[in-house]
């Protein structure tokens, strides 16, 4: 008989999809994000092809769990929408064009120094950083975009803002937080909580001039 050859036993690796650490320093850095992540599904609502996420595992390297970053907030256009647990970069076939980190003096190392390095290397197109409690970064909104393979500073616009070519926002420093501008329409994208409150008080508004036209009415 022939002796049958062994089969090596391969092993599925593991991609965990968290790590357990909370999605931001503070309630103004989860406020932020989560801003950030609404602000850009709304811009581009209109593409059929685009992913956002927050604070989404993503991996780069296949076969190395180790590999993996989680941005705050980022965009990958080319890829579908739809819900993922992570994000496989050999899988999607595209690497975010733009990525956002909400900073903090804790995590500054990793930010400013590991993370924009790492992000340089996979080809991120623009990486913005953005310290909202002002504790190190200065000026503490900052962008930079790839040329020839290297980040370089976005200029600074009218208060410190800074334009994102990729998205066709304008990021613009609002107290502690950031609001985005559509560099098409000039409007800037409110959270969902403002324009709910501004329909009520648009809904408040009318009922109050209907009540007010029916009193005329009856006084004939």
């Amino acid at each position: 008989m022939t002796p049958m050859t062994a089969i090596p036993l391969r092993r599925e690796v593991y991609y965990p999809e968290s790590d357990n650490t909370p999605m931001g320093e503070t309630g103004i850095h989860v406020r932020e994000s989560l801003y950030l992540l609404e602000a850009f599904d709304w811009q581009l609502r209109d593409v059929p092809d685009v992913y956002v996420a927050a604070n989404l595992f993503l991996y780069y390297v296949e076969g190395n769990p180790r590999a993996v970053v989680a941005p705050d907030v980022f965009v990958a256009k080319g890829v579908p929408r739809g819900e993922r647990r992570i994000y496989k970069l050999w899988e999607e076939g595209q690497v975010p064009c733009l990525i956002v980190e909400v900073t903090s003096k804790s995590s500054q190392d990793d930010d400013v120094v590991k993370k924009k390095a790492l992000y340089e290397q996979l080809g991120v197109e623009e990486y913005i950083v953005h310290d909202p409690l002002e504790e190190y970064l200065e000026p503490s909104l900052q962008g930079f975009r790839l040329v020839d393979g290297r980040y370089q500073p976005m200029p600074l616009e009218m208060r410190g803002a800074v334009r994102s070519q990729s998205i066709g926002v304008i990021f613009r420093k609002e107290g502690n937080g950031l609001r985005l501008v559509d560099t098409r329409t000039g409007e800037t994208i409110l959270p969902s909580q403002e324009v709910r409150h501004a329909q009520r008080a648009a809904e408040d508004e009318i009922a109050r001039l209907r009540a007010e036209l029916d009193r005329l009415r009856g006084k004939g």
